[in-house]
């Protein structure tokens, strides 16, 4: 089956959202929803109406800035508990403060619309959360009865207690435990369905605008093309620049025995002519590093089945492009991969991986799976955290997802238009 198939339908085909853990770590925040959204809306309901009523005397501005806080803070948790449940990474959006002194940080606060996002969001989570909390409870209970229908019906049969849910037939009862199997199938892919909505709605109101977006994706860009020159100029002054200046040495000394100690001078230049030939070869790899020539020259697939030779196991690589993607998205998907590819060798002990590239929409799609222990993390610095700011540049988006004892897949969305 293609990566792009078992990223989608999980490792079993439909029937794999049973065991997806993605479905059950959603499972705990659709059944706590209904009781999040109203604790915090009776705390919104009580704070707010005492901050406004007392904001005519000089106690109610710190009431009302510790109310705005008390709902920041509660969004700023409900995105902690998307990622943990659902999945989805939500950074804050909030503006940064730029002036000192209370009324400056109050119409700071005030006037982020960040502020009032949140403060929908957590409205919202009032009729959005009882939808989810009773749908989840009811199918769940109704699975749960089905299944252990003969359960009760030996319960029955030993103890002659009768219970609602007791059918005292096995006919009946392995239809009712078949139908409960049915239910629970279709309970997970309720269950799904809810967290994907929810989490659409979530980055609706709880991230930022797409001004406010591309803004931070611009940034984001110039941090990482400064932390790449940086590094660039590191290498250069550590490694070929010391290099080329320690053959300057070797010629100088070498001019200056030329005449005096001829075989001494020969000997200097031997070595100025190897420390010369060391310097080329960091370059080139320097180069390569900085835009590799066979991408260039002979595209993705070439350079992608390149990376995979020199991975330490074995490597399917797909490259499903009718066309060449600009030279920019073909770039930053190489990196991606021999990123993924550096952090399989160094941390998974995988036996096996592949690497799929697709075009999905208008988007190209890049997959690479390995079935080692998972356990990754993007980490600020980290080198996830870099191709996810390379893929920021144009406006794309990476996703990681690694389970404690695997799989890992890394999946970047980039844009592209051909």
């Amino acid at each position: 089956m293609p990566l792009k198939d078992r990223v989608r339908w999980g490792p079993n085909g439909p029937l794999g959202v049973l065991v997806d853990p993605m479905t059950w770590r959603a499972v705990p925040y659709l059944l706590v929803s209904m009781w999040l959204g109203i604790g915090r809306f009776l705390l919104l309901a009580a704070a707010v109406p005492v901050s406004l009523a007392l904001s005519i005397f000089w106690v109610g501005l710190p009431l009302i800035m510790a109310t705005v806080l008390m709902w920041r803070m509660g969004a700023m948790l409900e995105r902690r508990l998307l990622k943990a449940a659902f999945g989805v990474a939500i950074r804050d959006p909030y503006r940064n403060r730029t002036e000192r002194g209370v009324a400056a940080y109050l119409r700071w606060l005030l006037g982020d619309p960040a502020t009032w996002k949140d403060l929908g969001y957590l409205l919202m989570l009032v009729p959005l959360g009882l939808v989810e909390s009773a749908a989840t409870y009811l199918l769940l209970f109704m699975s749960g009865v089905l299944i252990g229908a003969p359960f009760f019906l030996v319960i029955y049969e030993t103890t002659g207690e009768h219970n609602p849910f007791t059918i005292d037939h096995w006919a009946g009862t392995v239809a009712a435990f078949c139908l409960g199997w049915v239910v629970l199938v279709v309970a997970a892919y309720v269950m799904r369905g809810m967290a994907l909505l929810h989490g659409t709605l979530a980055r609706v109101l709880l991230a930022g605008s797409e001004e406010e977006r591309l803004r931070a994706s611009r940034a984001r860009g110039i941090d990482a093309a400064e932390a790449e020159r940086r590094r660039i100029e590191r290498d250069l002054h550590d490694g070929a620049q010391q290099r080329l200046l320690s053959v300057a040495v070797d010629l100088g000394r070498a001019q200056a025995k030329f005449d005096a100690e001829p075989e001494t001078a020969r000997e200097l230049i031997a070595q100025a002519h190897a420390g010369t030939k060391a310097a080329i070869a960091e370059l080139r790899n320097l180069a390569r590093g900085i835009h590799p020539a066979i991408l260039t020259d002979r595209g993705l697939d070439a350079a992608l089945s390149g990376l995979a030779a020199r991975a330490p196991v074995h490597v399917d690589v797909s490259v499903e492009l009718t066309e060449r993607p600009p030279a920019a998205v073909e770039s930053i998907a190489y990196f991606i991969v021999a990123e993924s590819l550096a952090n399989m060798a160094k941390h998974s002990v995988a036996t096996q991986a592949s690497v799929t590239v697709f075009k999905e929409a208008k988007r190209v799609v890049v997959d690479v799976w390995d079935n080692g222990v998972g356990g990754a993390l993007v980490t600020p610095g980290g080198g996830l955290a870099g191709l996810a700011d390379r893929a920021a540049t144009i406006d794309g988006v990476l996703v990681l997802h690694s389970p404690i004892g695997g799989p890992t897949i890394v999946r970047a969305e980039l844009p592209c238009e051909w």
